[in-house]
Formats: C-alpha cells, sequence, structure tokens
C-alpha cells in the first residue's frame, strides 16, 4: 500500500468536510423535485463556478460582459477565491462575486443558502459541473474535452474549445453564444475600496517582477538596467512582488535605491497603485491583466507563456497594451490549456525542475523592452 505523507494527510483530512457537503448537497437535488432539464430561455439567476487564479479569473471579464449583455436582468453570481473577493466589491457588470473555497465547507454551505440556479457556466474545469448541479442548476455549460470523463457527467451542454490560439478572455465568452461583447471600457469596473496607504505621488512607473514560477521571472540585471534607464527618463520607479516574493526585488535592488512595495500590499491597494501608474511593465502574472483592467498603458515580458491565450484578444483592443516575447524558442513546445489541446499552439507549462533555465526570457533584450514601452505610450523611443 502506498504510504501517505503526514502533507497528504493533512490536505485530504482538509478537504473531506467539503466532499462530505458537497455529496449530501448533490443526494438532495437529485431528490429535489426540479423543473425539466432543457435550457431556459430567459434564466434569473446565473452561476459562474471556478476556483481560477488572478490572472485568469480576471480574464474571465468578457464573460461577464456578454452575461450582462445578452440576460441584462438576471442576477449573476461567480464563486471568487475569498482573496480576490475584495476587487469585486463594486459589482461590475451587476455581478455577485462570492467567496468559494473547495477545501472550505463554511463556503460551500454559503453558496447552498442561495439555490437554486437557472443556468451554470464552468469557464474552465468541468469537475465544478457538481457544484453546479448541487447548487441545483437547472442547465450547465462547459467547454467539451475535459479529462477526465467523470468531470464531464453533470454538464448539459458542451461548447467546442479553442481549434486555434486565441485569448482565453474572448474564449470564455463564447460560451453564452457566438457573440463578441462590446469593447472593455475601464468605467465598466469600480475601482475596490482599499485601506490608506504610502502612495507616490510623482509620475511613477510600477515594474512587477515577482512571480511564483521562477520560469516567468526575467533576469534581476534586465529589471535594474530597466530602472536606471526609466529614471534617467523621469519616471519614478516602484518595484512590486506579491508576498514572498521580496527576495526577486531585492535582488533587483540590493541597495535599496528604488521604492519597493514588495510583500506590501493587498490586493485592492496593489490596484489603485496600477490605476495611478503612468506605465506597468510585468511579468506575464496577475499584476499584468490588473494593468488591463485599468487601463494603466502595460507592457507584459512573456517567457514560457503565450500572448496568444494570456494576451489582451479582442475584448481588450482598446487599451494600451504591448505583449513582448521571443518567437521561435524550441521548447516552448507544448499546447495544452486546461487539459485540452489547442492546435498550433506553442507554449510551456513546465515548472522550475523540469526546466531551470528560462532561455525564453533571457532572450528577450532591454532594447526589446524599450521599444515596447515607447509604443505603449506613445512616446518616443527610449533607445534614443
Amino acid at each position: 500500500m502506498r504510504r501517505w505523507t503526514a502533507q497528504a494527510k493533512t490536505r485530504m483530512a482538509s478537504r473531506n468536510p467539503s466532499r462530505l457537503v458537497l455529496g449530501g448537497l448533490l443526494i438532495v437535488s437529485a431528490f429535489t423535485r426540479l423543473r425539466a432539464r432543457t435550457r431556459p430561455a430567459d434564466p434569473r439567476r446565473i452561476l459562474i463556478a471556478h476556483h481560477l487564479l488572478l490572472g485568469d479569473t480576471l480574464m474571465l471579464t468578457p464573460l461577464l460582459a456578454r452575461l450582462r449583455e445578452r440576460y441584462p436582468h438576471a442576477e449573476i453570481f461567480m464563486t471568487t477565491p475569498k482573496a480576490l473577493v475584495p476587487l469585486y466589491a463594486g459589482r461590475p457588470y451587476g455581478v455577485h462575486a462570492l467567496p468559494y473555497d473547495p477545501r472550505d465547507a463554511a463556503t460551500l454551505i454559503a453558496w447552498a443558502r442561495r439555490a437554486p440556479f437557472d443556468l451554470a457556466f464552468l469557464p474552465a474545469d468541468n469537475r465544478f459541473s457538481a457544484l453546479a448541479r448541487a447548487l441545483r442548476a437547472q442547465w450547465i455549460v462547459g467547454f467539451a474535452g475535459d479529462t477526465p470523463g467523470y468531470k464531464n457527467w453533470f454538464v448539459d451542454e458542451f461548447v467546442p474549445f479553442a481549434d486555434k490560439p486565441i485569448s482565453f478572455a474572448d474564449l470564455s465568452a463564447r460560451l453564452v453564444d457566438n457573440v463578441a461583447p462590446a469593447p472593455y471600457a475601464a468605467t465598466a469596473w469600480p475601482a475596490p475600496a482599499f485601506a490608506p496607504f504610502a502612495r507616490p505621488t510623482a509620475n511613477y512607473c510600477v515594474l512587477h517582477a515577482g512571480a511564483s514560477n521562477q520560469l516567468k521571472q526575467w533576469p534581476s540585471g534586465a529589471w535594474r538596467e530597466l530602472a536606471d534607464e526609466l529614471t534617467a527618463r523621469g519616471y519614478e520607479v516602484v518595484l512590486s512582488g506579491g508576498r514572498g516574493e521580496e527576495s526577486i526585488v531585492a535582488q533587483i535592488d540590493p541597495e535599496a535605491r528604488y521604492r519597493s512595495v514588495a510583500g506590501q500590499l493587498d490586493l485592492a491597494q496593489l490596484w489603485q497603485l496600477v490605476r495611478g501608474a503612468a506605465l506597468l511593465v510585468s511579468v506575464d502574472t496577475g499584476v499584468a491583466h490588473m494593468g488591463r483592467m485599468t487601463a494603466t498603458p502595460t507592457v507584459v515580458l512573456f517567457g514560457p507563456g503565450s500572448p496568444a491565450i494570456c494576451g489582451a484578444g479582442d475584448f481588450w483592443r482598446n487599451v494600451p497594451y504591448v505583449p513582448l516575447n521571443v518567437p521561435d524558442v524550441a521548447c516552448r513546445d507544448q499546447n495544452i490549456v486546461f487539459r485540452r489541446p489547442v492546435p498550433a499552439l506553442q507554449h510551456c507549462v513546465r515548472l522550475y525542475g523540469e526546466c531551470t533555465r528560462n532561455i525564453c526570457l533571457e532572450r528577450l533584450t532591454l532594447a526589446q523592452v524599450l521599444a515596447g514601452i515607447a509604443a505603449v505610450t506613445r512616446a518616443p523611443s527610449l533607445t534614443n
């Protein structure tokens, strides 16, 4: 018999209460009299079920926008990781974003009190079809092709996944119908309330170097050169990283010449910092998507990831945004997105250890980044 580690046992124990509650709700839903399982023509209560990270959650914005256009009078609810809920406090597109954690039975019970729902959408992982069914969703829509097959047991309608590289943001809206939503306007997203913090007052730029995946980090020396160059151009440089990423910023600026907010801000405060910046330069991580939400001129440095999948797509076409990557890196040879193959896609989802040298970012030069900054700010070339 396989020997479990103490950590594995702890994880399993922490999930058992939620699994028991979910199982109970599924049994109740099976014996609760429901209307015929047909897609409602005029749903009044709509559920979006997922548990995605910051960047992927923000990329669901076109889905929210299209649902609001298609069903202007419906109540729309979205399961949201606890840490992200404050960003939705202003109810963009009229959506109720409420906390859900698969390991926290209390959040599941709170959702059960909001059941039933007429229509449910699964934008990524079809395992949440069980949650939607437990919450007595009359009709559940998800993307085809998820594996293993048991995830799809409760899905009523399958929408084809991408047959070519396309922004996940634009793809998410296809769950509703084949009509793209109107392009994003920053006024659609009320800025979240935030606790006061010391914000820069001058013309400043945010350099967000932190990334939980080491393979998404640009070399510290390159960041240092960029900070020096932008300072010479009249920007106040603010270095940024999330909690646990302070050491990344410390390597960039060991002499602490620049202001650092690494590990100091919550998401609502970081939103405000990005919103007020004249420029955001970020690696391919959640904060890069935040730059699009706030319509801040943003340059994103892609390494293993694909700008085609994680970029602005059509929805954010009016937002100042420049993605940068080095094409034709041989080891960027994978094409799986949410366990589904996307033909012709070239990206890499390897973790550090499987790959120990991110040549895809090492080859991205300072000159390329400065040219991207010039393009996104519509300023004279900073390379002159």
